[in-house]
């Protein structure tokens, strides 16, 4: 096994007595509600955990900047609550499922970290779901596509903050094939998460009377995609549908612009891209492609002040997955302090109770199969022409409302819905 990179971040720390003074700064009506003279924090301090690709093909789009953010979100939370300790420490899990379920089963069992947040990998992200199941501890997943986690394998301590590849694929899908684009051929990343997007773009193409004339799944971080890029092309599809994202997908697209299928009929979608991803291969490479995304730094006065504060730090702006992190941090915070303890049951009440109200995600919350319920936006790569500063990348075509955007309950799989039946 290769070794585990653990990293630990320099800890927050206040004196430890009252806090519920400063509440009234950022904290919602349920918070100030609350009378915390008693606080039951394990070791007098919230320890919080960010697990992801910290320098691999994955982590542009999380990796250090995911950390960053939680920093930003427990300097934002202290501003509020300065008398509540919090730490925070960091590892990569390579995007192997084995190291990522060892290094978070350490957290657990000899760390004392309270709660996980990011993961940004399907396939550590099903490994980690069941330890943190049977340890009773919190995961907030951003920038997990499978299905799985908030369908057959859902837990009470797993939520989903972010999106899921349902999330990413059936509007866009519908409306692509609306258009008349009703044959689709798949190149996939070959992991629990580029199956199931492609099994899910399957489904929703059936559904509406389109084709799918086939897929091809390539390793996690390859670089020669000439093979796969011929087989899209001979498949004479309409559209070629990427399950890829990061540095697989900057890769493949330089190569489709190389074999000058650029210049032909055949329609490239990317179903999962994030800001990060077009920067790394241009603007010229990516215009004109079309993505779904929860969340971008240009939408509106308070996204952009964040994405200032964050290109501060990190020298980019933040992606979905970053502003993710930092909502999902913050929120958790907010319900333990609360609560007044970090005892798992009580701030997973909290958090159900307590509506999202951040720059993120406003009047969001957690609906009975733990998905985050928000608004969506279809968003097309501007021509180079149209990019008036850096990483102003997106024009937003549409807003895809929260109500439309996610799966019905009915059609969960979910088997916390059917024990809350019973």
């Amino acid at each position: 096994m290769a070794p585990c990179r653990i990293r630990k971040l320099q800890s927050w720390r206040v004196p430890f007595a009252r806090f519920a003074v400063g509440l009234s700064l950022t904290l919602s009506p349920v918070l100030l509600a609350e009378r915390s003279a008693a606080a039951d924090f394990s070791g007098g301090v919230i320890k919080i955990g960010i697990i992801n690709d910290q320098s691999g093909p994955l982590s542009d789009n999380s990796g250090p900047g995911s950390v960053v953010a939680a920093r930003l979100a427990i300097e934002d939370f202290q501003k509020a609550v300065p008398d509540i300790k919090v730490e925070i420490v960091f590892a990569d899990h390579q995007n192997k499922p084995d190291i990522g379920a060892q290094i978070v089963r350490k957290w657990f069992d000899v760390d004392g970290v309270d709660m996980v947040a990011d993961v940004g990998n399907s396939a550590v992200a099903l490994a980690i779901q069941s330890i943190a199941r049977d340890k009773s501890k919190i995961v907030i997943y951003s920038a997990v596509g499978t299905t799985e986690i908030g369908g057959k394998q859902c837990s009470r301590t797993g939520l989903m903050w972010l999106h899921d590849n349902y999330n990413l694929v059936s509007g866009s899908v519908r409306r692509l094939v609306s258009q008349g684009y009703d044959s689709w051929f798949f190149i996939a990343a070959d992991y629990a998460f580029g199956r199931n997007m492609v099994e899910v773009s399957q489904r929703v193409l059936a559904e509406g009377g389109a084709k799918s004339l086939g897929a091809v799944f390539h390793p996690l971080g390859n670089a020669d995609y000439g093979s796969f890029l011929l087989q899209a092309q001979a498949s004479k599809a309409k559209v070629v549908a990427f399950a890829n994202a990061g540095e697989q997908l900057v890769t493949v697209m330089k190569q489709w612009h190389e074999f000058g299928m650029n210049l032909g009929s055949q329609k490239p979608v990317a179903e999962l891209m994030f800001l990060t991803d077009v920067h790394a291969m241009g603007v010229e490479t990516a215009k004109g492609l079309t993505t779904v995304t929860a969340w971008y730094w240009g939408l509106n006065e308070e996204t952009r002040a964040f994405g200032q504060r964050f290109f501060k730090l990190h020298k980019a702006m933040p992606t979905a997955p970053q502003a993710a992190v930092y909502s999902a941090v913050l929120q958790y915070l907010r319900a333990a302090a609360g609560a007044g303890t970090d005892e798992t049951n009580a701030v997973l009440d909290k958090m159900r109770a307590m509506p999202v109200d951040d720059f993120y995600a406003r009047g969001a919350r957690l609906r009975a199969d733990n998905k985050l319920v928000h608004d969506f936006y279809l968003v097309e790569v501007k021509k180079p022409a149209d990019v008036k500063m850096p990483w102003d990348y997106y024009n937003v075509v549409e807003k895809i409302p929260a109500e439309d955007a996610f799966l019905p309950l009915s059609q969960s799989e979910c088997p916390l819905l059917k024990a809350s039946a019973n």
